[in-house]
This record gives C-alpha cells, structure tokens and sequence, in this order.
C-alpha cells in the first residue's frame, strides 16, 4: 500500500473560553496550506472525473435560496477532497470512555447531524476508519503559538476495491479535550464539516464553517450543505482507479 504525506491542514482555532479575571479568550480559525506537488506521479494517477451524487445531496433542495461559499473552497493539486465510497466510516476515539461519556455523546450528534446529508457510518475500529476523530489536542506546529481548539488533517494513499487499485484519502480530526459546553460540539461540527469535503472557510458567522468560534455556535445551514454539494459536483482524481 502506496501513501504520500499530508501536506495541507485545516486548523479550526477558537472558542476555547478561558476565563480569567472576567476576560475571556477568543481564538481565532485559520487555513494554512501548503501545495501538495504531485507532478512526479502524474503518470500514474487517474484523471479527474465526476463522481455520481449520492441520493442524500441529489435530492438536497435549498427552498430558501441562500447561496454558498464555494468560492472559498480550497481544491488540492489532485482534485476536491470528496467521498465517492458510501457510507463514509467513521471512527470516535472512547480514549477514557469513563470519563468521556459526555464528549462522546456530543461528538455522536454531530456525526448524526452531518449524516443527514451524507451517508455516514460509525464504526468500531480505526482501521477500517475513513475519518478518526480523536479527543487530543492537535500535534504542535512550528511558528504557531496560539492554542487550537481542532485541527483536520489527510493523507493519500492506494486502496484495494476488488481487482483494481484506487487513489483514495482519509482524515484525522482532533479535538481539543480541553473544551467544554457547547464548543464541544461546535468544533466537532466545524472540523467534520472539512474532512466530508469543506476545504476551506465561510465568511459569514451564521454558517459552521465560519473561521472563528461564535457566542452561539450555529446549526449546519442552508449554505453549509449547498457548499458541500457543489464540491460533489466537481471532478476529482480521489476514488477513480490508477
């Protein structure tokens, strides 16, 4: 099996309250990205093709006509960062299931909230995962010195699907275990969002992808979903035979 290295992450920063005198801290949302070259392997890699729809975003219909933020959506070298094999794995790390009871529970609502737009599917193991969300603070980074509250990362590599060999992806989310409250959820929800295919940031406040934490995290809006489906509208490399 064939990997290449995660060379863009998604760092959602933010709303990890730290009271302190009265004041709280408000960490900010930032993308940095750094180009995954993948010009040595050109020859080898499928072209970029559209994937059907599945049925839960082809019947998606936005009555209230809100727009999107596509725009804003980051596409790698090989293609937008979408699933073509359903339902999409994912795993939920129970760490200390003990005292984790509650993180698990919000991380699984948010799951159940996203699945009603994708075809998702928890699983018990993190081998079989496409998507592994943890309850750690994500890995320190060089030159980043303001704390993060989550973080998504990808990496590449060659499936098996029967007789053929094909490019495929997954992710692995942190989440900070030092939030608590309704920015548990918020950042799960933030961070799920990029890892189905989101990669990138909403300018608007009302919208989970928003780059920053607000004082009421919101519900995945009309734009979140309308964002998503077009990312599935467009050609990929990812989930075609090499």
């Amino acid at each position: 099996m064939r990997f290449w290295k995660v060379r863009r992450k998604s760092r959602f920063l933010g709303g990890l309250g730290l009271a302190l005198c009265c004041f709280s801290l408000i960490i900010f949302t930032q993308v940095n990205t750094l180009a995954l070259s993948i010009s040595p392997l050109a020859n080898s890699l499928p072209s970029p093709q559209v994937h059907p729809l599945p049925p839960t975003l082809a019947n998606w219909q936005d009555s209230t006509d809100s727009g999107d933020y596509f725009d804003q959506v980051k596409q790698p070298n090989f293609g937008h960062l979408l699933w073509s094999k359903f339902p999409i794995q994912v795993y939920i790390d129970p760490v200390d299931a003990n005292k984790s009871q509650a993180w698990i529970a919000a991380v699984l609502d948010v799951v159940r909230e996203w699945a009603v737009y994708l075809p998702l599917e928890v699983v018990d193991s993190s081998e079989v995962a496409d998507i592994r969300i943890v309850r750690q603070a994500p890995p320190l980074r060089q030159g980043v010195l303001r704390s993060r509250s989550g973080e998504s990362t990808y990496e590449l590599y060659n499936r098996r699907d029967g007789d053929k060999t094909v490019l495929s992806h997954r992710f692995s989310v942190y989440l900070n275990p030092n939030q608590v409250g309704k920015y548990i959820p918020a950042t799960a929800r933030h961070e799920l969002g990029h890892a189905l295919g989101i990669w990138g940031h909403s300018l608007m406040e009302t919208d989970v992808l928003y780059f920053s934490h607000v004082g009421n995290p919101p519900a995945i809006s009309a734009r979140d979903v309308n964002t998503l489906k077009r990312v599935y509208e467009q050609p990929t490399r990812l989930g075609w035979k090499l």
